[in-house]
């Protein structure tokens, strides 16, 4: 079976120390992700985000700059490469009809000054926001992170 690259744009809304998350919750409990989704067949990566972000949290947003790629290659049916966007919020949709993930149970505000130990998924996205936040150096191309890796909490 061959299986598909999906590309995954997602959005980095950072507001008032915050940032923006989903927030799901299964049989183990809560954790988080950043807004966002697959790309469609001729969609450009820009409007993917404005889009995904509309659905997920009624807000209208410009991607400004690609600020990190993470992969997962198992876990999935297909291999996922996720392309993370600052983005700018240009204001709320009024009477926006979202469209929740599976588990989805609301959307947070995160601190960013104690992300790294929050559950945010890709966990390896965790340190490398709050240095992009703080002014610090920080990775682009952050690899491969699959279910049963360890968590990146330093």
């Amino acid at each position: 079976m061959e299986r598909r690259i999906r590309n995954s744009a997602k959005a980095l809304i950072i507001r008032d120390g915050k940032m923006a998350a989903v927030k799901l919750e299964d049989s183990d409990g809560v954790w988080y992700i950043m807004p966002g989704g697959g790309q469609e067949t001729e969609e450009l990566l820009p409007d993917a985000v404005s889009r995904e972000v509309s659905e997920e949290l009624g807000l209208r947003v410009r991607a400004k700059e690609l600020v990190f790629v993470v992969e997962g290659l198992h876990g999935e049916s297909f291999h996922r490469v996720d392309l993370v966007f600052l983005c700018e919020v240009l204001g709320e949709i009024e009477n926006a009809v979202l469209h929740s993930d599976t588990n989805q149970v609301g959307v947070e505000w995160l601190d960013l000054a104690a992300l790294n130990t929050a559950p945010l998924y890709p966990s390896k996205l965790r340190r490398q926001i709050m240095n992009l936040y703080e002014g610090k150096p920080y990775k682009v191309y952050l690899g491969n992170e699959e279910a049963g890796d360890p968590e990146v909490t330093e």
